[in-house]
């Protein structure tokens, strides 16, 4: 318990001793209206007495009680945040992992469906790793799980607030835009792919080049996870038969047109 106590912030004190004056507080008035109800007709000094009794007792069990029980229900709320943090990160590069990343997506989008102002509207982006197994193979996969830090590392300041990323498996992440138009969609998608590609990798102490192909797709209609994913991942396709090191986005519904935006910068 000392070791609780020290790492608790002024705030975390100002709630504790407020759930223990408050508890304790309610406790005294339940035992004075017992008090009152039993020994109301009583003597003036033996309704004095028990009185004195009724308060004294209560603050001597209910405060030290009520400030355990308190301590206890923070140090386990504290661990189910740790627990529900685990079970959504992914542990190498601590993104959501793809069930967390998927089930809050799902959600933002349902948030879209049922909002009664404005059209709903942002992307989802998928972005691999290039010839990822090569760098495996090369310089084995401790410098391979520290590429895809380096990666996550490059993604990260791309982003803005309200994005979301996570790691789908493997080299593969995710970024969802909400409410992005298409001309931020793009500039986001261009900026990790540049990011990436200016990162460093130092296996060994020497540079090795890292590049990122992102697939993208764009809404403004209630969509659900599933078939934002599907449109994307289709383009990221795209953009590794065309070359790699490349951005394709395309807007939905999906048609098997080129992306309304193709490009490569070098």
């Amino acid at each position: 318990m000392r070791a609780s106590l020290k790492k608790l912030s002024p705030r975390a004190w100002l709630q504790l001793a407020g759930w223990t004056v408050f508890g304790t507080l309610g406790c005294v008035v339940v035992s004075l209206i017992v008090t009152w109800l039993m020994f109301g007709n009583a003597s003036s000094e033996v309704f004095r007495l028990v009185l004195l009794e009724a308060t004294i007792v209560p603050v001597l069990l209910a405060a030290p009680l009520f400030f355990y029980l308190t301590l206890k229900l923070r140090e386990l709320a504290i661990v189910n945040h740790k627990l529900a943090v685990v079970a959504s990160t992914d542990a190498l590069t601590a993104v959501l992992n793809r069930g967390a990343f998927s089930a809050r997506v799902d959600e933002a989008l349902g948030r879209n469906r049922t909002r009664l102002v404005g059209r709903p509207m942002g992307a989802l982006l998928v972005v691999d790793a290039d010839h990822f197994k090569a760098v495996n193979d090369r310089f084995g996969h401790a410098e391979g799980d520290e590429a895809l830090r380096v990666i996550v590392e490059a993604i990260r300041p791309c982003l803005r607030s309200t994005d979301m990323l996570g790691r789908l498996g493997g080299e593969e992440f995710a970024v969802f835009l909400p409410d992005a138009t298409p001309v931020n969609a793009v500039d986001i998608a261009e900026r990790i792919r540049r990011a990436v590609a200016e990162a460093e990798f130092l296996p060994g102490g020497s540079r090795h080049a890292l590049t990122v192909s992102v697939g993208g797709a764009v809404f403004d209609r209630p969509v659900g996870f599933a078939e934002l994913f599907r449109i994307a991942d289709s383009y990221l396709y795209e953009a590794k038969d065309a070359g790699r090191n490349r951005v394709e986005l395309a807007p939905m519904p999906p048609e098997r047109t080129p992306g309304w935006y193709s490009g490569l910068v070098n």
